[in-house]
Parts: C-alpha cells; structure tokens; sequence
C-alpha cells in the first residue's frame, strides 16, 4: 500500500485498553503497503510478499445464524423458506437467489449480512463501467499485465498458549483510523514474508490472528517484535459478531488493508477450491497508477495513493466476471471454481499492487494449491470480462477518518 499523507501517531506505548475505553484521537493521513496479523489468515501485500503463518495452527472458522432460503438460484443450507423468508439455523451456503438470502458460509469471519457475502449475480451495472475496464485494458490491464494468484497470505489463530502483547506504535499507526489495543501473538507464528516475528525484510510484515472466544479478528500493518519488544503499524481490531455498514470501521478510515477493508474474509483458500464452493467476495489489486487518483467507493472507505486519470478504476469497487463468460476456456477445474465466485460473489478492489488476486498460503489448510490451481491459471480473464458494480458515487478522499462505533 502506498503511505498515506498527513500526522502521525508515533513512539506512544499501547497500554492495552479495553474496547469501551478506547480514545479516538484525530489525526491520520496515508497508507502504506502493509501486511496483517490476522488469526490463520496471514498476509498479502499489494507486491505479493510471501508470507508465514504460526506453527500448529489451524484455519479459523465460525458459524452464523442467517435467514435461510429455498428461491430459485439460492443453495442456503441454514433451513428453508417459502420465498425465502423462513429463519434457517446456522447457514452454510452462499448467498440465495430470487427467492431470498442464505446465511453466512459456513467458516465465515461475519454473520450473514456481510457484503462480502452478497450475491451480486444480478446488482446493477455502472453506467461507465465499460468504459472503465476498457481503459484498464487499454493501459497495462492487470498489474502484470495479466492475472495472477498471490498465495503468501497467511491466517493464526489464538491457542490457549497465546497472550495478549500490548504494542509500541510506529509511524505507521494513524489515529483515529488504528485501533491502540492488545494483540494476541500465537506462539511459533510468523509475520507477511518472515519466519518468525521480527520483519527483517522491512515489508509490509502484516500481522493476522483470529480469536475466535472474543470474536475478534486482529489484522496489523508493519507488525515488528525484536528482542521482546514489539513495535506496531496499522492495527484493525474487526468485531466477528457485527455485520459493518456501508461505512465499515469509518467513512475516509484505512485499516491493514489501504481500502479499510478486512483481509482475511476476501481471502480464497486450497480448501475452498477443493471443496468446489467460494462463498464470498475476493480480493484484487491493481498499481496505484491504474486507479483514480484522489476518490474511493463503497464498499471501501478509504484509498492509499492512487494516482490515475478520471476513467480509471476506483479504490474499494466491486467488480463482478460475466455472466457469459466462456468457464469452459479455463484450464481446470479449480480456476473455474473461482471464476465462478467471481461471478457471483465478485471481487473488491482492496490495495495498491501488481499481483490481482489474492489466496491464502496453504500451510495450515488440508488442501494444497500444488496441483489444484496454478498462479497463470487465470490468465485469460481480461478487464473487459469484468462489470463494475454500482455501489453508490465515488466519494472524494480526505483521509479524515470518522471513526465507527464498536
């Protein structure tokens, strides 16, 4: 992610507060390319550093309650409705069709609600948006120049061996965007493209870990603990039990990720795939020069540092794969199961970056990407292929953060 503008908060010790009590300081500015602490998730950065996840640990999952639905398109498992409106138990589907909305999928970070979760196979179309993805096309496409996977994202989760470590924070922590509370650090655990805790490399080291007894998912930016001490970027401490507005943590807030999105939900895992089903949006990332400068868009609310022209692409859009488009053109079946939740679910633009897509390492899931899907697998899917959503106007960026309540 590209640094954000403006004061900082920095050299102040987090004296680990409780989450009532946390002080909305005013004060922000910029984003940078960080990776996150998240649970079991790991980290991806907008340049695809590889990641590490903690040791013994085991992929996050949580259930929700959700309306369950029998319309025509739906494949919710939380009970059955007429129509769709019958309360289902736990659900474990995507989300239904013309006849109603399912739960939430079955591991989701969220209840049923979550936009990730929303179906948009039939939401409205910008009225530009082909004119967007033409000019995307038209100038470097893909970061790369096409799509491909980045799988360095790792997720921890808290064991019963994790403390809670408060933090020292950097220059990379923004008030009131971050979040100055205690971090759960599972023992064994690694950082964005480290092999243990301290960010040697001086990447974006994201920090992700999942307490699934509070219902917390802790997602940090520029995460560093040398010698005992552990320094903090950007810290996002997400509520698992609330389903966040249009605003998410707060209209022009950042979080982990430049967007103010959170990371570890829009991550695509080898399990996933092998089971044949993404119930969820995915994230994507295109190079700041190819994304408007100065504006972003639900569901984002913030941007990093784009700097493209007017028809460029917005920070934080959601774009979905057609209808029509050819699945039958990808080379296996893996790829098919992601344009497919491309299709329905789409994908949200989250960060500044060359590598489009991104997965999460395997390293702690049953599945293995070897054999299943391969970073080209993709390839073939052009800007064109995609519609941009309409999510509402661009709003312009300020970086002036107003903080959502808990």
């Amino acid at each position: 992610m590209m640094p954000r503008k403006g004061r900082r908060v920095a050299g102040v010790a987090a004296a680990g507060p409780t989450w009532a009590s946390i002080v909305l300081m005013r004060n922000v500015k910029g984003w940078g390319g960080a990776c996150v602490l998240v649970g079991l998730f790991g980290c991806t950065s907008g340049g695809g550093d590889a990641g590490t996840g903690a040791a013994g640990g085991t992929t996050t999952t949580s259930t929700s309650t959700g309306t369950g639905g029998s319309g025509a398109g739906g494949d919710a498992t939380g009970g059955t409705g007429t129509g769709g409106n019958g309360t289902g138990g736990t659900g474990t589907g995507a989300t239904g069709g013309a006849g109603g909305s399912a739960g939430a999928p079955s591991g989701a970070y969220f209840p049923a609600g979550a936009w990730m979760y929303e179906d948009v196979s039939q939401a409205a179309v910008r009225a530009d948006s082909a004119a967007i993805t033409q000019w995307l096309e038209n100038n470097g496409s893909w970061g790369t120049g096409e799509i491909r996977i980045d799988y360095s994202i790792e997720v921890l989760q808290k064991t019963p061996q994790t403390t809670y470590q408060s933090f020292i924070e950097t220059a990379d922590f923004y008030a009131p965007d971050c979040d100055a509370v205690d971090v759960p650090v599972p023992p064994g655990g690694a950082l964005e493209g480290e092999t243990g805790y301290e960010c040697v490399s001086d990447g974006d080291c994201h920090l992700i870990v999942v307490d699934n007894d509070l219902h917390r998912l802790f997602e940090m930016w520029r995460a560093n603990i040398v010698g005992g001490t552990f320094y903090g970027g950007c810290l996002a401490a997400w509520d698992m039990t609330r389903v966040y507005g249009v605003e998410g943590r707060g209209e022009q807030c950042t979080s982990a990720d430049a967007a103010g999105f959170p990371i570890a939900p829009l991550l695509f895992s080898a399990d996933e795939v092998a089971a044949g089903e993404i119930a969820h949006a995915i994230r994507f990332i295109l190079p700041n020069a190819r994304m408007r400068g100065g504006w972003y868009s639900h569901p984002g609310t913030h941007a990093g540092g784009p700097s493209g022209p007017a028809p460029a692409p917005v920070y934080g859009s959601r774009w979905r794969l057609r209808a029509n488009f050819d699945l039958a053109s990808l080379p296996n079946d893996g790829a098919r199961v992601v344009a497919r939740a491309l299709q329905r679910y789409g994908m949200a633009l989250a960060d500044g970056g060359n590598i489009a897509l991104t997965a999460q390492s395997d390293r702690f899931t049953v599945a293995k990407w070897a054999g299943l899907l391969g970073t080209f697998d993709l390839a073939s899917i052009q800007p064109t292929d995609f519609e941009v959503l309409d999510t509402g106007p661009a709003i312009q960026l300020t970086y002036d953060c107003v903080r959502s309540a808990y």
